[in-house]
């Protein structure tokens, strides 16, 4: 009887064990600039390391964010909704500054104007 318990609580933890050694991966897509502008023709984006980022969003509007380091800049722009490249921006003069949120990694931040403006990295997930 000791032998058929020590067997079957061995065997439950070598399938316990095995369960463990598997991962899952979860995969966020990139949305591009024509599909951001489909759904909001008047949307002020931007494009960052292969990412669109989008301003004028409500719940990031209300967030406290402090402007890190600058990270980039607007090189060029891009009126229509294709093409769009790293850099470019489709309502933010060139040579804007383009700076991270300490506080948060998926918002960038935007000097204009003399306004900071909050930028949202836009994917779905």
């Amino acid at each position: 009887m000791k032998k058929l318990i020590f067997i079957a609580s061995i065997l439950i933890f070598i399938t316990g064990c095995y369960a463990a050694d598997k991962t899952t991966e979860v995969t966020i897509d990139r949305i591009d600039a024509e599909e951001v502008l489909r759904l909001d023709p008047d949307a002020d984006i931007f494009q960052y390391d292969g990412v669109i980022y989008q301003t004028n969003i409500d719940w990031v509007e209300e967030l406290t964010l402090t402007k890190d380091m600058q990270v980039g800049e607007i090189k060029t722009t891009n009126s229509r909704t294709t093409n769009f490249k790293d850099g470019m921006a489709n309502k933010l003069p060139v040579g804007a500054k383009i700076y991270s949120a300490k506080e948060q990694g998926d918002i960038l931040l935007v000097e204009h104007e003399g306004k900071l403006l909050k930028y949202l990295a836009i994917v779905e997930g």
